[in-house]
């Protein structure tokens, strides 16, 4: 399947100052799948060294990890000659420590050779290496397959050509605009777990799907007790369970209380970053004021929690395949949590950094803040076709954006400074060039 940082990596490999790559994200996005796909189409060889199927390796940086020592030893063991026209793949590299220290030396000593690593927890590894070579490599965040990615998963590949250069200040045709929400509540119910969808667009059973996504939430599951002592993997446990109690509430904004009676933040802060440093869930932080850089007036005490996948978030919480059929059940699920979950998965694929919102006490709430060049661009869910604002509005007045933003079930809209897209458009059209058109087409 087709993902779209593939071509980042082809820029990666082009680079006149590349270093090695670190490739981040949660167990099951598909990291090994790209790059090895990446090794066989961009390079002659590939030597992959996967330290969790072959704990022996470790071994082979006990000694020394000068690297041209290291390649030496490496292509021994590879059984090929290792040089500019191959690619050295290092996974689940989080288990091999001396492994992640050597790539300082590989970007020293040897920068002519390509490196790549991955890891389901290299996040978390990351944050713990005293040893780690800052300033020696790059990184790079693979997510779970977004709404166009999807769609050429199902090869929609001229549907997905037609939304992508479609102009935002004009309605889409009704007939491909219902096809694009029946497709996204697909997607939404689905997920973009590549080995879910794979095996969906393979044999259609959704049955086999939700067997796929609960395969994959026992295997985080079982994360948490593998790399965390027995009490950190039970509070780790307790935040991930109270997760879909969190969102189904009309005000999601985290409560400690909710995992546990009288629960503080002493006792879960450090498992909250476990989780987002694992790239599992997704916290949105409440920002004192709409002012840039948004990080520098997040309240860190303040925020939400998304899981890093709409299909696991369903599994989690029985979702039946019904609700794909079922009119716009499913946008309304559990007070609007799928559609506001689905919008966030959908801006974290852009890799746009921290996800922000806006609160002003009990009297109006906008869903996200987008960064734009020297503005923040509001944006509003809505999970239904009601063209009511009034947050937004409350919003519009008090900050004057030179751009504000809706995503709803309704089609394309346009009226002056405001603009309505599409669900299914969100990671299409909150890309930093299109938002920067928008800015540009208000400006003027």
């Amino acid at each position: 399947m087709h993902r779209f940082l593939y071509s980042s990596l082809k820029t990666w490999k082009n680079s006149s100052r590349r270093k090695p790559l670190l490739l981040q994200g949660a167990r099951q996005v598909g990291k090994t799948y790209l790059l090895n796909q990446f090794g066989e189409q961009e390079f002659r060889h590939t030597a992959s060294f996967n330290f969790e199927t072959t704990p022996a390796l470790v071994d082979l940086f006990q000694e020394s990890i000068d690297a041209k020592h290291l390649l030496l030893t490496l292509s021994a063991y590879a059984g090929l000659k290792i040089d500019q026209n191959c690619l050295v793949f290092f996974d689940e590299i989080q288990l091999a420590p001396r492994a992640l220290s050597s790539l300082k030396y590989f970007c020293e000593q040897t920068p002519e050779i390509p490196v790549v690593a991955a890891g389901s927890l290299l996040g978390v590894s990351v944050g713990k290496q005293s040893s780690f070579p800052v300033g020696k490599v790059s990184f790079q965040n693979l997510y779970p397959m977004n709404f166009p990615e999807f769609l050429l998963a199902l090869d929609e590949n001229e549907l997905l050509q037609l939304l992508e250069n479609h102009p935002m200040d004009r309605a889409i045709s009704k007939v491909i605009h219902q096809k694009l929400i029946d497709l996204f509540k697909l997607y939404s119910y689905l997920g973009g777990m590549p080995e879910v969808v794979a095996h969906f667009v393979a044999s259609r059973d959704f049955q086999e799907a939700r067997e796929i996504q609960k395969e994959i939430v026992t295997a985080y599951e079982r994360d948490f007790s593998k790399h965390k002592t027995s009490s950190e993997a039970i509070r780790v446990a307790e935040v991930w369970r109270s997760i879909p109690t969190q969102l189904s509430r009309e005000n999601k904004k985290f409560k400690y209380s909710t995992v546990s009676k009288g629960g503080r933040s002493t006792q879960f802060e450090s498992a909250i970053e476990w989780l987002a440093m694992a790239g599992i869930v997704h916290p949105a932080y409440q920002t004192r004021a709409p002012k840039l850089p948004l990080a520098g007036y997040a309240d860190q005490s303040r925020f939400k929690i998304y899981l890093g996948d709409t299909g696991l978030l369903g599994a989690l919480l029985g979702l039946s395949s019904r609700a794909i059929v079922e009119g716009n059940r499913l946008f309304d699920e559990y007070k609007g949590a799928f559609t506001e979950s689905i919008v966030a998965t959908e801006l974290k694929s852009l890799d746009l950094g921290n996800l922000h919102y806006w609160l002003s006490g009990s009297q109006a709430e906008v869903d996200f803040l987008l960064e734009c060049a020297e503005a923040i661009i509001p944006l509003e869910v809505k999970s239904g076709l009601g063209r009511q604002s009034k947050s937004l509005q409350v919003y519009r007045e008090k900050y004057k954006p030179m751009a504000a933003m809706r995503a709803s079930l309704r089609n394309f809209t346009h009226d002056g400074d405001f603009w309505n897209i599409p669900l299914y458009a969100v990671s299409t059209f909150c890309t930093p060039e299109k938002l920067l058109w928008l800015l540009n087409t208000k400006s003027q």
